[in-house]
């Protein structure tokens, strides 16, 4: 099997381990185009510790030679200064918080484009492998975890580096046996913290896969309601929500926990440093090796140095959260498509096949192989049917036609090239899928009928109906009461399925494949509309060739060739009526 076809993404395991340095290289390039920004910011910060730590200096400075010695004079001079000081770090704070506000949301926005764009770029063996809800929950919550730490916490990381360094050298200055007593607390922490961080931000990684699991669970309940409705199973609904819902929230304590553990250990801390300033900084007084203003000092400066420590333990939670965010995003992003474009290949064959299987083989991530080194072409203009018993194969072969998936082992051959030569724009015009169940978007019948359709894009709507006119396309148009302008809702709501059936042909059609496939097209689709479709199917150009995958025998019974599709094998069937025996009995011609 074709490792590469694995796309399954960590949902409750253990994600894969990335270095610390690398990680933080990774993130730097989400801001990278931020650069000024954040360099502003910096300087703002910067500015703002400066400025808050050399206050308690001045007032100490003050207390010894202007309070303690009456000279009010110079008191008034320093509180002018002091009103300055804290003017400007007032307004370096409000800079510097508007600059980070600014590329947080910048962030946001291109970490979520990037993360779309290249969810757009994978293939559907992605998307067969990974829950909606959890892909919606990376978007969502996981990106914004990211914002929350730019926006907020990364400056003030650095302001609170910045104002603890700072805070502790003007300790050493004032007395360095004093500081080294009051410091050794700190150390304790740093070892702690440093002990603690693979936890939390392993708490932080279960919390966000269980959202994801949580808003899987309600995005799947939500979308198949009708079926919960229609069997009366409420309590199977509620009982598979309670489950998630009490996965998350265990999760959400352990991670609460986890995020507020740092705190406490900090403010005891503290509390211990200022019992021992208190001992022995009375004690230094009283031999004369410390003045009294700088008695107040001092305690302002442990105050400065402690409090941001045990804002950085806030901080940190939400820096292991963002980490944690970025293990489950990075996931997608180390992505790649295993449907590469392979350089252009020879041009266009005379007499090749329009599509041809060589030796190929087949099977999804995890299972055995469902197609088994089988080798068939298909001619132009030529209609062929694909019978079997479900599970055989058959929507397997046409997808593996249309390249939604690439073969295991073996080549396909479109017009005597290697499919995987062609562009996708290219290869879509020449090939027309209509699936059984179809997907519509929110807009009008218009709008679903031109999707991805540039050459018809900017026609007005008589030039369309002109158009539909000629292609023998009105009469299915006439079956929406407001014709090209009737509203469709991507749930179905507006319209029957019949009707979302009837945009998918025209929408097909109009294209003018080269190869049509319809899979289980007509299966929704009253008779008399179906031979309505039929009338239209058989006046395509006669090039035209056509794959027909039905469960409704007439539907195959004008087919030039039919082919059984069962057990990894496609065999022909011959006659219509072997076609018949083959599927009532099961047996592959021999």
């Amino acid at each position: 099997m074709n490792p590469k076809n694995n796309y399954k993404l960590n949902r409750g395991e253990k994600a894969e381990e990335t270095s610390l340095p690398a990680t933080l290289k990774k993130m730097w390039a989400l801001i990278e185009s931020e650069k000024r920004r954040v360099l502003l910011a910096f300087v703002a910060i910067l500015t703002n510790s400066g400025l808050l730590l050399t206050g308690p200096y001045l007032v100490g400075y003050a207390i010894t030679h202007y309070i303690i010695r009456p000279d009010y004079h110079m008191v008034l001079v320093f509180s002018g200064i002091l009103l300055g000081v804290y003017s400007l770090a007032f307004v370096a704070q409000y800079l510097q918080v508007k600059t980070m506000g600014t590329v947080g949301q910048n962030v946001l926005w291109k970490l979520r484009n990037d993360v779309f764009q290249k969810l757009q770029s994978l293939p559907l063996a992605f998307f067969n492998q990974n829950k909606t809800g959890d892909l919606i929950s990376r978007i969502n919550n996981d990106t914004d975890k990211l914002n929350q730490f730019f926006s907020q916490a990364l400056m003030q990381f650095v302001g609170t580096i910045f104002m603890v360094t700072g805070a502790g050298i003007f300790l050493l200055v004032i007395n360095f046996r004093l500081a080294v007593a009051v410091l050794l607390p700190a150390v304790l922490l740093l070892l702690f913290t440093r002990i603690s961080s693979g936890w939390i931000k392993s708490q932080n990684l279960k919390n966000l896969q269980s959202t994801g699991g949580m808003s899987s669970e309600i995005q799947e309940s939500l979308a198949n309601f009708k079926v919960i409705i229609a069997f009366n199973r409420r309590d199977y609904f509620r009982q598979k929500f309670s489950e998630a819902n009490e996965k998350n929230y265990r999760s959400a304590i352990a991670s609460g926990i986890a995020n507020g553990i740092l705190s406490p250990i900090f403010d005891f801390a503290s509390n211990v440093a200022q019992l021992i300033f208190l001992g022995y900084g009375i004690y230094l007084i009283s031999t004369g090796a410390l003045a009294i203003g700088f008695f107040v000092s001092f305690l302002t400066y442990i105050n400065r140095f402690y409090d941001p420590l045990r804002q950085l333990a806030n901080l940190w939670a939400t820096f292991q959260a963002a980490l944690a965010g970025w293990d489950r995003i990075g996931e997608i992003l180390r992505l790649e498509s295993d449907l590469a474009i392979l350089p252009p290949g020879a041009e266009k064959q005379k007499d090749a096949p329009l599509l041809e299987f060589k030796d190929v083989s087949f099977g999804y991530p995890d299972g055995n192989l469902i197609i088994n080194n089988i080798s068939f072409a298909l001619e132009a203009g030529k209609t062929y049917a694909l019978v079997g018993p479900t599970g055989g194969g058959k929507t397997t072969t046409a997808s593996l036609m249309a390249r939604l998936y690439d073969p295991t082992e073996g080549t396909i051959f479109l017009e005597g090239r290697d499919i995987r030569g062609y562009e996708p724009t290219e290869r879509t015009k020449k090939i027309g899928f209509i699936l059984q169940e179809p997907f519509l978007f929110n807009g009008t019948v218009r709008e679903n009928i031109l999707y991805g359709n540039e050459e018809y894009a900017n026609l007005d709507s008589k030039a369309l109906e002109e158009m539909f006119a000629k292609a023998d396309l009105g009469k299915l148009l006439s079956r929406f009461t407001k014709g090209l302008d009737t509203e469709v809702k991507s749930s179905g709501d507006a319209t029957s399925l019949g009707q979302r059936q009837l945009i998918a042909f025209m929408r097909a059609l109009i294209r003018r494949p080269d190869l049509l496939i319809l899979d289980e097209a007509t299966a929704n689709i009253d008779t008399v509309t179906e031979a309505l479709l039929q009338e239209i199917i058989n006046k395509l150009p006669k090039e035209t060739t056509k794959v027909i995958i039905a469960h409704r025998l007439n539907t195959i019974e004008n087919a030039d060739h039919i082919f059984f599709v069962n057990g990894g094998t496609i065999t022909p069937a011959g006659s219509f009526e072997h076609a018949i025996e083959m599927l009532l009995h099961g047996k592959r011609k021999s």
